[in-house]
């Protein structure tokens, strides 16, 4: 195997190898494979341009080409043209891809299931990181280098397992990359010789051989050195990420049980609460159909947050069980009670995907496909490992439960498990919560007048401002620093009144999920990512888990805590008028009026939705999406065209070229000029006025050259003189790895920082500028020519008047 060839397979081992460390944020570890598939086309695309051979902006460009192909063939074949070639529609559908997985980052916890949009980023990053080792390391022969995109790819795993990553994935990383560094040193030996060093050897030492090297390979060197820092890099970064809570960048397991049976640990949904409410455009989440005729009280749930540390409020480790049919009755509801079956359709939207169904509550039936689990404590239904809400249409049968405020009041003591589980405070509490709580439910008879008061002080009494872009805050101070700013939204209010409620013996929990949302035109109703919320829920034995709302501006105060609400007569248990419907309604209603939802939805008039299908976001259109990923593009190779037009240069400058006598001298002075250029990008300016004599002491004078490095720049310069003066020039053999050498040496005496400039930003870069001048200046003047001849062609002067003869 050729020594490209070799590189060429580190280079695959290496990425393969650092991307292990992805493997446990996503299960199963089916992508790795295709993943590995996908890349080994893509390499061998390169070898194959590297062998024809092509120029290696070119090889690069194909790969990356071959990349969108195959990327295409397995995630968007059906929008493809022939199955195959990316069309406009392929580009909106992997841009859909993408949205899908960045919802589902946030939705599960490690390891997530591999949803499609999680493994198009998956396998999509790999094919990057991929790219660019194989660019770096084969097509640019520069290995060194090839190091960051094989670091980045182990940070972000480190980083997103909370910094937690085991360190076999940084043994299997490293050890790709050391792989990578010694073939390149072999790769180099094998074309230069071995490095000859100048070093003195200690008095008494035999000499052995005629090649003996007394100091470390120039390749080894730069191993150890770039081996130490990515080392100490990757220690270090992973370090300094933060633990993020919640979705995919907790470290919770988020798993399903199997079967009948398991437990489910819940993340915290409210990572995105806020981020949702402080959406520029509000995306449309849910679309319902519900015969219920209050529509203020079709809150839809998603979870229950139980837990109460102090700091945050989340969901309890919790058994689960298979869904069933009908759910059983609600915790603590009396028969006294009046309630009114509602049957609600609903369809979830195709880029909204969580793992928790939001419905009515409380829901006595649930109607719906895929692989569902029930936990009876909070009345959710939660998804089996790949199970989410993306697309979903489904039933439900829930109750509208209408307590007067006398069964309220006169509510006996719940059971004293649930009271010592849901009442449950702890001392690191602030002192002020509880305080508060008493100084504003004084006077209070009963738990249900206590409640009253602590939603009447939030929402009116207290004066308290909603607004969603104050920080949530964190920690046990946040519910105190809270009382006493007196601004927030949903998640302050219903936290604080829970937190408050539970220190005045109440239970009391949060509930997360949205408000009833605003009607279309058709009837239905419209969920947005702004009716997200969170609501506080308290027991009273006989009722069961009451909805109270403490945020001001938003939602609805239910009636029962409202003072004009019948005290004493039973709600009225009567059917709805509308009848149930298993499916959102087809037909879109003709009114004269439209709704301020509908409005915003554009459903108005005879543009109508014609039913409740799902939702669907078509996304930018295709000319945006493919002046995003020029202008992405763009960004990313902009910063690298001085590195790929100088080594582009070096290439045609080292090349063999023809045999006659004006093609070698036309490479000895390619050689030379490359000298001279290698230098100035190391900071040696050049100077034209000088002989190449001359030139070649100034070159070793001022970049401390020595050995053989010295004794190559003196070679290419009398090779110089040669061909310009002699009678009867000749040949130099080896000017290449005289060029080489003199590389190797300047790299060696030059900085971190030196060598980074030299091969990032070189200074001899600025000849394309002057390049481009000069034939501008060309150009201009051939212009210049071709117009004055134009003007003063025979055919556009002006004729001059013939003078008539006298007579």
């Amino acid at each position: 195997m050729s020594g490209r060839g070799r590189l060429a397979l580190c280079a695959y081992a290496a990425t393969v190898l650092s991307a292990c460390s992805m493997l446990p944020l996503v299960d199963p570890a089916v992508w790795l494979v295709q993943a590995a598939f996908l890349l080994a086309i893509v390499s061998a695309v390169g070898a194959l341009a590297r062998r024809v051979p092509l120029a290696r902006p070119l090889t690069v460009l194909a790969q990356a080409v071959m990349a969108l192909v195959t990327l295409t063939v397995v995630f968007a074949r059906r929008q493809a043209i022939g199955g195959i070639l990316p069309g406009p529609d392929v580009f909106v559908q992997l841009n859909s891809l993408l949205q899908q997985g960045s919802s589902d980052v946030g939705q599960y916890a490690i390891p997530a299931p591999a949803t499609p949009g999680i493994r198009l980023m998956m396998v999509g990053g790999v094919l990057i990181i991929g790219l660019c080792v194989d660019a770096l390391a084969v097509t640019f022969r520069s290995a060194a280098p090839a190091g960051l995109p094989l670091l980045a790819l182990y940070s972000v795993a480190a980083g997103l397992s909370g910094g937690g990553a085991s360190w076999l994935w940084f043994v299997l990383a490293a050890a790709g990359y050391l792989l990578l560094l010694l073939a390149e040193g072999r790769d180099r030996l094998a074309r230069w010789g071995r490095v000859f060093s100048g070093a003195a050897r200690p008095p008494g030492r035999a000499q052995q051989g005629m090649f003996e090297n007394t100091a470390p390979l120039a390749p080894v060197r730069t191993g150890r050195r770039i081996g130490a820092l990515a080392l100490g890099i990757a220690l270090v970064i992973p370090a300094m990420l933060p633990a993020l809570d919640g979705g995919l960048l907790s470290g919770g397991d988020g798993q399903g049980g199997d079967g009948a049976g398991g437990t489910i640990s819940a993340v915290n949904p409210l990572v995105s609460l806020q981020n949702s409410l402080n959406q520029p455009e509000d995306r449309e989440v849910l679309r319902y159909n519900t015969n219920s005729q209050d529509s203020d009280e079709m809150y839809l749930r998603i979870v229950a947050l139980d837990e109460f540390d102090g700091a945050s409020w989340r969901s309890s480790e919790r058994h689960i069980t298979d869904v069933p049919d009908p759910l059983p009755p609600p915790d603590g509801l009396s028969s006294a009670v009046g309630t009114t079956e509602v049957q609600t359709s609903v369809s979830a939207a195709g880029w909204y995907a969580q793992s928790w169904l939001p419905m009515p509550f409380p829901a006595t039936q649930v109607k719906i496909k895929g692989d569902w689990r029930f936990e009876p404590v909070g009345r959710t239904l939660v998804g089996d490992r790949k199970q989410t809400t993306r697309g979903a249409q489904y039933t439900v049968a829930s109750l509208l439960v209408r307590p007067t405020a006398t069964q309220l009041a006169q509510a006996p003591t719940p059971p004293l498990a649930l009271l010592d589980e849901y009442t449950r405070v702890p001392d690191s509490l602030p002192s002020v919560v509880g305080a508060t709580a008493r100084r504003v439910t004084s006077g209070a008879a009963n738990n249900y007048e206590k409640a009253v008061k602590l939603q009447d002080w939030f929402s009116t009494s207290g004066g308290f401002t909603y607004n969603t872009h104050v920080a949530s805050g964190s920690g046990t101070e946040a519910i105190a620093n809270f009382l006493k700013e007196k601004e927030g939204f949903c998640v302050h209010f219903s936290f604080a009144m829970a937190a408050m409620a539970r220190t005045l013996g109440i239970p009391a929990r949060v509930a997360v999920g949205f408000t009833p949302g605003e009607p279309r035109s058709d009837g239905t109703m419209s969920v947005g990512l702004r009716d997200a919320h969170a609501w506080p829920e308290l027991y009273f034995q006989g009722v069961g888990w009451t909805r109270f709302e403490p945020t001001p501006t938003r939602g609805s105060a239910p009636d029962y805590t409202r003072s004009q609400a019948p005290a004493d007569s039973p709600s009225n248990p009567a059917r709805p008028a509308r009848s149930p419907s298993a499916e959102p309604s087809a037909a879109p209603s003709v009114a004269d009026s439209c709704p301020p939802g509908a409005r915003r939805l554009g459903d108005c008039g005879a543009t109508a939705a014609a039913g409740v299908a799902g939702p669907t976001d078509s996304g930018p259109s295709a000319p945006a999406l493919i002046g995003t990923v020029l202008g992405v593009a763009a960004l990313l190779v902009l910063p690298l065209l001085p590195l790929l037009w100088r080594g582009r240069v070096r290439a045609r400058r080292l090349g063999s070229g023809g045999r006659t006598p004006a093609d070698a001298v036309a490479r000895t002075l390619a050689a030379w000029q490359e000298i001279t250029d290698t230098a100035w990008d190391y900071g040696i300016l050049p100077d034209d006025s000088l002989t190449p004599r001359k030139a070649a002491v100034r070159v070793i004078l001022l970049g401390h050259l020595d050995g053989a490095a010295a004794a190559s720049v003196h070679r290419a310069a009398g090779a110089v003189e040669r061909v310009l003066y002699a009678p009867d020039p000749q040949p130099t053999a080896g000017l290449v790895d005289d060029v080489t050498r003199v590389r190797v040496a300047l790299r060696e005496q030059a900085s971190r920082l030196g060598t980074l400039r030299a091969v990032l930003a070189p200074r001899s870069a600025v000849r394309v500028i002057w390049s481009a001048s000069r034939h501008w200046t060309r150009l201009s003047t051939t212009l210049s020519h071709h117009a004055a001849r134009i003007t003063t062609a025979p055919a556009l002067r002006r004729p001059r008047p013939r003078s008539t003869p006298r007579p």
